[in-house]
């Protein structure tokens, strides 16, 4: 049972991380070249029309007027107006458009992940030094070693341009229109009944989903794999061996539960790199989330949209790594003494 104190103290160490965060986000975007006013003016006006835009999106303040109003709009989740990628629109709003399809695309390369490299590191841990051991290291010493800007257009060309059996990009055909309830393509699909749509969805995720599973599935397999071959060494498991237990079930009763602690700490560093590598996914494959509005709203100088975006990536990297450290402390409560 995890400890209200341990978690509580937990959440009281986000506030400086998201505060350290926000403060970097203002530092650099304010420091360093372009000017919103000039983007959203155009080159060709005069001076006095962009000193009226500066005025009226308060960026002739000084500095420090402009950061504490910063941290206000951030306290009170109200990130202010885009300036150029929906000009007008409320930043909150398009986060709350965007943000679902990052998420679900985050998900589905974990999950895919998982579901390939636990067993793939267990397999080759127990089969250590075994044909099936070496083609394990080497399957995933080049899904660590193939960048997603190469594997995707690749998995492009290979089953949609030669073998034509998937879409190149979007998430869902364009014959199908679903109303967003959760924003989750996949869900919504499943909600209104059609399960042609779903049939497409599937079809358009599974090679963004594949792009990011293979990066994810690498690591877990190499960390379950030393994690496991540690713990196979360690004193009890020998001593369980010696009592007639079978190979398998001590690695199974007794081996996983501790050698999951690391592979815990990968799994949540993960998803972070995740939602980071939806940027180019996304970009890929032509899907609008998150991480296409980010590199739209760096390209226009968009301040809100950018120092936005960055707090949720890293206010959504902060509660994965919480979700770790409940996870460690469930797993061994010697952690949270």
């Amino acid at each position: 049972m995890v400890s209200k104190r341990f978690v509580t103290k937990r959440l009281l160490l986000l506030v400086p991380v998201l505060f350290g965060v926000a403060s970097l986000v203002f530092a650099v975007l304010h420091l360093s070249p372009g000017d919103p006013a000039v983007a959203i003016a155009g080159d060709r006006a005069s001076q006095e029309f962009i000193n009226e835009v500066r005025a009226d999106l308060g960026l002739d303040d000084p500095l420090w007027q402009q950061y504490v109003r910063f941290l206000g709009e951030v306290v009170t989740f109200n990130f202010g107006e885009s300036y150029q990628v929906q000009r007008g629109m409320p930043v909150s709003e398009l986060l709350a458009d965007r943000l679902p399809v990052t998420i679900e695309l985050a998900i589905l390369g974990q999950i895919a992940g998982l579901l390939f490299g636990i067993p793939l590191g267990i397999l080759s841990a127990v089969k250590q030094d075994t044909l099936t051991d070496h083609l394990t290291r080497v399957g995933a010493l080049a899904g660590i070693s193939v960048p997603i800007y190469w594997s995707g257009p690749l998995l492009i060309l290979l089953f949609a341009q030669v073998l034509g059996i998937l879409p190149t990009s979007g998430r869902i055909g364009s014959a199908y229109f679903i109303d967003s309830t959760t924003g989750f393509i996949l869900v919504d699909t499943l909600l209104a009944g059609n399960m042609a749509a779903f049939r497409s969805a599937v079809m358009h995720l599974l090679m963004p989903v594949v792009v990011l599973g293979i990066y994810s599935m690498a690591f877990i397999s190499r960390m379950m794999r030393s994690s496991l071959l540690e713990v196979i060494r360690q004193d009890y498991m020998r001593t369980a061996r010696a009592k007639g237990q079978g190979s398998k079930i001590t690695v199974l009763k007794h081996g996983l539960r501790n050698a999951f602690i690391p592979v815990i700490t990968i799994i949540g560093i993960q998803f972070g790199s995740l939602l980071g590598g939806s940027v180019l996914t996304e970009t890929v494959f032509e899907i609008n989330g998150i991480g296409t509005l980010l590199v739209d709203a760096i390209s226009r100088s968009d301040y809100p949209v950018v120092q936005a975006t960055v707090l949720v990536f890293a206010f959504l990297y902060t509660l994965v790594n919480l979700f770790v450290d409940i996870t460690y402390s469930v797993l061994d409560p010697r952690i949270d003494q």
